[in-house]
């Protein structure tokens, strides 16, 4: 196995006094001007690629997903967890940043022609940058995604495994029993699973073939994987999408490809069990955002937003708790953050902070380049939520913020949300223009299957048309609607609520800086 090591200053943590281990058990951090990082807070951050809530600790009766449900067991499931955007390069900028894309400044697909790149300056803020600064070995493991690299630069990578997540897993061995380092890591393991393939299963009767979702064609297995396989007729078709053979099809392969995903974190937890490391070790998994299908993936309707968010915290007393509380990806920096005892309550930014501009002359990389787009980057804007989790009752957010504006560069559709438990506004601030397709959802089965039918052809809880033509507003009592079946916000007796959600979604994008607010004013 070749490992890329990057040069590192190793820094060493002196052994303290029994009042530390008293520390660490109620969460309390070392005093702001001591920079060395606490021992035995290791950060394992598991990222999948377009995944829904399609895990049995969700509830769902036909996802076999064992390693996640004991995760769930043993730790936090987070019910009401929330991506910021439905796209890839955008989404995985606001986890490792703690930045809306809008703000950070990564608007969409970081990768060939579409180009998009975070601002230099979130450098200072960058959540592999504060842990290195903070005395943390950090690594990569798969999907990287963002720019530029030396913003969101890991002292380490391992190589991927592509669609093979247990190999994976595999190929991070190396790096968590090295025993000739004793400073604690963050490993980053990012999966390709389970986003659609290039590839198609030809043997499907059907005219339109299904996506194979990773997935080797006829019934394949990948080494060391188990694969699981579904018939078309038992998987569960969300509110969402048709009821139809095509989409049936698509989604027993999709499910297939997440049951991969799970055996690659039970391989990490063996490996951490066998180095004495799974008790030292905050393990949190997640998904960039919801399912690569039409109506999800993309779009900031509840099937893209809404995510699964499952955390193992070893220091926590409780176990197996379920909450409700409202949280985002803006969320998970600050809250990894604050877990190595490096958030600044002050500033809600590093204790460490490192000037950006200094940081860049020094090195004399992007002096001349528009390295902050005149942001300043100090704090994060999402909060954390370590001291919810032992709280089945606990709240974090009034409210979660959503800011979609590109996903392939293509596909320019700004789109902003505010939601709470109540209600949900959705402002489509491109709605002239018809709902643009990334490429590979455009091509997918179980849209074509309904496109080719026309425009009155039903999808989910929409016809085809409306998928495709989006009023400039939409709102949801989704307390009671939670499909988003019924926009309400043309009716008349929803004026007032209406008229109050349109002032919290321009009051928050105040607040955050969203330089879409102008649309305000002059469209």
């Amino acid at each position: 196995m070749n490992i890329t090591w990057h040069s590192h200053a190793v820094s060493k943590w002196l052994p303290s006094v029994v009042g530390l281990h008293l520390a660490l058990a109620c969460h309390c951090a070392f005093a702001d001007d001591d920079k060395r990082p606490i021992p035995d807070r290791n950060v394992l951050l598991f990222i999948t690629d377009d995944e829904g809530t399609t895990l049995g600790c969700y509830d769902d009766p036909v996802a076999q997903t064992p390693n996640v449900d004991a995760l769930a067991a043993d730790g936090t499931r987070f019910t009401c967890a929330f991506a910021t955007t439905a796209s890839c390069s955008a989404s995985r900028s606001v986890v490792l940043s703690g930045l809306h894309n809008h703000k950070n400044g990564q608007y969409g697909h970081q990768h060939h022609f579409h180009k998009f790149a975070t601002y230099h300056n979130v450098v200072s803020l960058s959540l592999p940058r504060v842990l290195a600064d903070a005395g943390y070995r950090t690594a990569r493991c798969g999907k990287f995604h963002v720019a530029p690299e030396p913003v969101y630069h890991f002292e380490t990578t391992i190589p991927g495994a592509d669609r093979n997540v247990v190999e994976m897993a595999e190929h991070c061995r190396e790096f968590l029993e090295d025993r000739s380092d004793d400073r604690p890591f963050l490993l980053y393991f990012a999966t390709n699973d389970p986003h659609r393939s290039g590839k198609t299963d030809r043997t499907s009767k059907r005219e339109l073939k299904p996506n194979l979702f990773g997935n080797l064609p006829n019934r394949g297995s990948y080494p060391g994987v188990e694969e699981v396989y579904y018939r078309p007729d038992n998987v569960v078709v969300p509110a969402f999408l048709p009821d139809t053979p095509e989409t049936r099809e698509e989604l027993a392969q999709y499910y297939q490809s997440c049951a991969r995903i799970d055996q690659g974190l039970g391989r990490l937890v063996d490996i951490l069990k066998e180095a004495g490391l799974y008790d030292k070790t905050l393990i949190l998994f997640t998904s960039d955002h919801g399912m690569a299908f039409a109506g999800a993936k993309t779009t900031v309707y509840e099937p893209g937003l809404h995510v699964p968010l499952v955390v193992r915290n070893p220091y926590e007393s409780q176990r197996g708790v379920v909450s409700d509380a409202l949280v985002s990806h803006v969320d998970l920096t600050p809250t990894l953050v604050n877990f190595a005892g490096q958030l600044d309550p002050k500033t809600n930014g590093p204790k460490q902070w490192q000037d950006p501009n200094s940081f860049w002359r020094e090195r004399g990389v992007a002096v001349a380049e528009n390295r902050s787009g005149g942001n300043q980057f100090r704090g994060y804007q999402g909060k954390s939520w370590l001291g919810v989790m032992g709280d089945p009752e606990g709240e974090h957010h009034d409210a979660v913020f959503a800011s979609h504006t590109f996903h392939e560069i293509q596909m320019y559709y700004p789109m902003r949300v505010i939601r709470d438990r109540n209600y949900k506004l959705i402002w489509n601030i491109a709605h002239p223009l018809e709902y643009p397709f990334a490429s590979d959802l455009w091509a997918a089965s179980s849209w074509q299957g309904q496109f080719r039918q026309g425009q009155q052809a039903p999808y989910g809880q929409r016809t085809v048309g409306e998928y495709i033509h989006r009023p400039e507003f939409e709102l949801y009592d989704i307390a009671n609607d939670p499909d988003e079946s019924h926009n309400l916000s043309a009716n008349p007796g929803y004026a007032t609520h209406l008229a109050r959600y349109k002032r919290m979604l321009r009051e928050r994008q105040k607040r955050l800086e969203d330089p879409w607010i102008v649309k305000w004013k002059y469209e």
